[in-house]
């Protein structure tokens, strides 16, 4: 999966956005192919190199040129559908607008469609927006994270008079959104760069594991004692990112006392109740005793009704329990055609590429029964059928 982390070391605004984007890789002659299908007049992209503090970044500039009307949300909602964009895009750029709206919304106490957008409703910040939004599609970004979001002080004039920093519309959408606190006067965190980073980002923290390939600079306009850029870092997620992951219950029970011939038949009511695994791990115990460890992995879920069931079967006193994460590896099922006949295959996917191809035991038995050879030979044949098929 390709993951694009955002590290909002100096804050984030929509400008800075774009210009991190176009920095790490996305085309600017297809990014303005696609932003002349807007139908807004009196705009230009302007791109160019800029240094911040002694690092190099690349700053986005929209210029507007003459008057422009101050949109309300379904104003900019016509608009996106009236343009011929990708549909992903569209919709994408719709929620960024729609968070806005409700933002606002609320810190001004009216209903969302009321919202007369003023800054963020301006054509710089619609390209902005929409800029962004066709930059991660070019550079094929699957999965945006975003750092804490670095929080200044003092105030800000904008359309409804002077007004504090952190902006009551910032404050809006980035409730439950991890930030950190910061001495520096001035506005690092504008109301279109919050929009982007809480509708975007699938999680916030520290940078995901990553194979980095793409790093790219977005220059802000205001000058800080630091370098205002926003860092766009991209790579290829490890098979432990968080999409990856989750949590399970752990059961566990050490038995002593219980007729081994009933093992099979717990175990079995176990994983039909919904257990995702079910073994036995031989034991010595105190005096040398042989014993049973019974350890079960149970969803979130599920787990109070399993800790039932193993009470119910083996008669134990207590019962261990822990949490914990797995990551599991993609798998689809299909079905191929041998010459012993159908045989049912697990295939195990890491990065869309296969590394493991598992054909179905029962199936496999069954045809070696019937055909009078043995099971490794049907199991063979299953596993070139798929490979084939694959």
């Amino acid at each position: 999966m390709r993951v694009l982390y955002w590290d909002c070391f100096a804050g984030i605004s929509g400008d800075m956005a774009l210009g991190s984007l176009i920095d790490a890789g996305a085309n600017p002659e297809e990014l303005r192919t696609i932003l002349a299908r807007l139908p807004l007049e009196g705009w230009t992209l302007e791109i160019r190199d800029e240094k911040r503090c002694g690092l190099r970044g690349t700053k986005a500039e929209v210029r507007v040129t003459g008057d422009q009307p101050h949109r309300r949300l379904s104003d900019i909602l016509d608009l996106l559908h009236a343009a011929d964009l990708p549909d992903p895009v569209t919709e994408t750029t719709a929620r960024v607008f729609t968070r806005l709206a409700a933002a606002e919304a609320r810190v001004h106490g009216i209903a969302p469609d009321r919202v007369h957008f003023h800054e963020v409703g301006a054509v710089d910040a619609i390209v902005e927006i929409v800029g962004s939004v066709v930059a991660l599609r070019l550079l094929g970004v699957e999965r945006v994270e975003v750092s804490p979001l670095p929080l200044g002080r003092s105030f800000v004039r904008c359309a409804h008079g002077v007004l504090p920093v952190p902006t009551p519309a910032v404050l809006e959408l980035i409730r439950g959104f991890p930030t950190r606190p910061t001495d520096v006067e001035g506005e690092l965190v504008t109301p279109t760069g919050a929009a982007l980073a809480v509708t975007l980002a699938a999680a916030a923290g520290p940078i995901p594991e990553l194979v980095i390939d793409r790093v790219g600079y977005g220059a802000g306009t205001t000058t800080f004692p630091f370098p205002n850029l926003l860092r766009a870092i991209v790579g290829q997620a490890a098979v432990t990112a968080p999409e990856a992951r989750e949590g399970v219950v752990i059961l566990e029970t050490v038995l002593d006392d219980v007729n081994p011939e009933h093992y099979p038949f717990f175990l079995e009511r176990l994983r039909n109740a919904g257990a995702l695994d079910a073994y036995l791990t031989p034991l010595i115990m105190k005096k040398g005793r042989p014993g049973i460890k019974l350890t079960v992995l149970s969803g979130p879920d599920v787990w109070k009704s399993l800790l039932r069931e193993i009470i119910r079967e083996t008669g134990t006193l207590g019962v261990r329990l822990r949490h914990e994460d797995r990551v599991t590896l993609e798998r689809k099922v299909f079905q191929v055609n041998t010459e012993y006949g159908p045989v049912r295959v697990k295939v195990a996917l890491l990065d869309e590429t296969v590394v493991r191809i598992k054909p179905e035991y029962e199936d496999c038995r069954t045809l070696a029964l019937k055909y009078g050879v043995p099971v490794r030979t049907v199991t063979s044949a299953a596993e070139r059928a798929a490979q084939e098929r694959l």
